[in-house]
Parts: C-alpha cells; structure tokens; sequence
C-alpha cells in the first residue's frame, strides 16, 4: 500500500478521534468481522459474486489491518517478510509444489 493511502487511513481515524476505541483486541475483532463479512459474499455461490461487494469487504479488512500495525507500531513489509521466510522453510518447493497438505503431512 503506498503512503498516501496510509496517511489517508491514518487521517479518516484521526479525524473522528477513533483511535481511542482501537485497542489490539478491539481491532483483531474487527478484523475477524469483516473478514466473515468478506465470506459472506461468496456463502451461496462461489462463481456468482458481487465484485463491488467483495472490494468493499476486503478493503475494510486491509484499513483494520493497517489499524492494527499502527497501533503495534510493526511495518507491514518486516511482519510479512519474517512470515514468508517461516512459509519457505515449512512448505519447500520440492515437497509441497501442487499439494495443499498441512506442512506436517509433507
């Protein structure tokens, strides 16, 4: 996500004095909620979805997650990279390539 879009994030809760209702746990919450609603769009039939619905959901999920790496003070880019390296070496190329097996199964 580029920093405009952060800092225009970071402003719409700025401005409406919200950060005081975002604690991690209140936010994780959040997440979790929007990311069922972003489910929702897809519980009936999952080739004929509302592209405009799903959007909205997921990009509700993405603020509440920038939210949260805010209010941890963690940079998106660290957290993600530190959890590839972690994905890498559970699920290698060589055992888990076309496979969806747990990295236990492998």
């Amino acid at each position: 996500m580029n920093l405009q879009t952060i800092d225009r994030i970071r402003k719409f809760t700025e401005d409406r004095d919200w950060d005081q209702f975002h604690s991690p746990a209140n936010l994780a919450k959040s997440i979790s909620i929007e990311a069922n609603e972003l489910l929702e769009c897809f519980q009936w039939d999952e080739e004929n979805y509302d592209l405009e619905h799903v959007k909205e959901e997921l990009a509700d999920v993405i603020v509440y997650c920038q939210d949260m790496l805010d209010k941890l003070g963690l940079d998106v880019d660290e957290i993600v990279n530190a959890k590839m390296t972690k994905n890498e070496a559970k699920y290698p190329v060589e055992k888990a390539k076309g496979k969806y097996d747990k990295y236990s199964e492998l």
